[in-house]
């Protein structure tokens, strides 16, 4: 299930040569780097911290969860052994429990480099929204738009004094309109309006928000009807924000990025049209 709103490039579902990340790992090139994960507890949030551990970065992470994130810890460690990690207890839409994370990883760390919001919530898609309990609609909004906001809000200052890195996780979703999935699809819509905002306020900072690809964790089991479409591992996504704060592909700040996109392709073909055209961005379709 491909948007028309996309680009014509290599669709990919695991990781390739340009976004292989041996050579960080091999190299530590993160290392010195300070990185803050949401959502880390498991799924996606917990392979992107594991990839920058094992490039050499500290790692805070972050989820509601101790014993989950204990664990995370423990298999991180496994594979990066000498990796400095820090746990911090936080729902997202709780402003206090943020700002401590943030303020925390900054005391532990001395400094914030990247900044990955990946926590999330997606509801079963069955039915209008017109039937479904209006304070659980709601409820996703506020994860997915409050909680990226509030991590968005302690970070960027840190992230201004090492001219550092953001990155939204966001979704496919945004440029769909999928019945009975209004809350999931408008709040990640919304999200690409606020990582534009965050590069007109904070110009220093890098953002990008970020399509994962189409993955089956555990917030993709309440939609098993989308199972087929499901195939992409784990590894695209934490190998793409690696190579997206890398310094290699700072020209698509601001933007929307697909993980599933041949990154190769994207700027050896699309690069000059992108820049001229500020494409990727949210925009009104006016007819020509």
């Amino acid at each position: 299930m491909v948007p028309a709103e996309d680009l014509p490039v290599t669709r990919k579902s695991d990781v390739y040569p340009g976004i292989d990340p041996k050579h960080h790992f091999d190299s530590q090139t993160y290392e010195g780097k300070v990185v803050l994960v949401t959502g880390a507890s498991r799924g996606i949030g917990e392979e992107i911290a594991l990839f920058y551990a094992r490039a050499g970065a500290s790692v805070s992470l972050v989820g509601r969860k101790r014993v989950d994130l204990a664990e995370v810890k423990t298999k991180i460690l496994s594979q990066a052994p000498g990796a400095r990690i820090e746990i911090f207890i936080a729902d997202v839409v709780d402003t206090q429990a943020v700002k401590a994370a943030v303020e925390g990883t900054v005391k532990a760390f001395g400094r914030l480099d990247i900044s990955v919001a990946n926590a999330g919530k997606a509801d079963p898609w069955n039915k209008p929204f017109t039937e479904n309990d209006p304070d659980n609609w709601w409820k996703t909004m506020e994860v997915n738009i409050r909680g990226v906001y509030n991590v968005a809000h302690f970070s960027l200052p840190q992230l201004a004094k090492t001219k550092g890195y953001n990155i939204i996780i966001g979704s496919v979703g945004a440029q769909m309109r999928m019945p009975f999935a209004s809350s999931y699809v408008t709040s990640k819509h919304a999200l690409n309006q606020l990582n534009e905002y965050i590069h007109a306020e904070h110009p220093d900072v890098k953002t990008f928000s970020l399509n994962p690809g189409a993955i089956k964790t555990s917030m993709a089991d309440n939609n098993p009807e989308a199972a087929p479409w499901l195939a992409d591992t784990l590894q695209l996504p934490a190998a793409t924000c690696l190579r997206l704060t890398s310094g290699k592909e700072d020209w698509l700040t601001v933007r929307y990025v697909s993980a599933n996109w041949n990154l190769d392709e994207v700027e050896a073909g699309w690069k000059a049209k992108i820049i001229e055209q500020d494409a990727l961005v949210n925009r009104l379709h006016v007819p020509v």
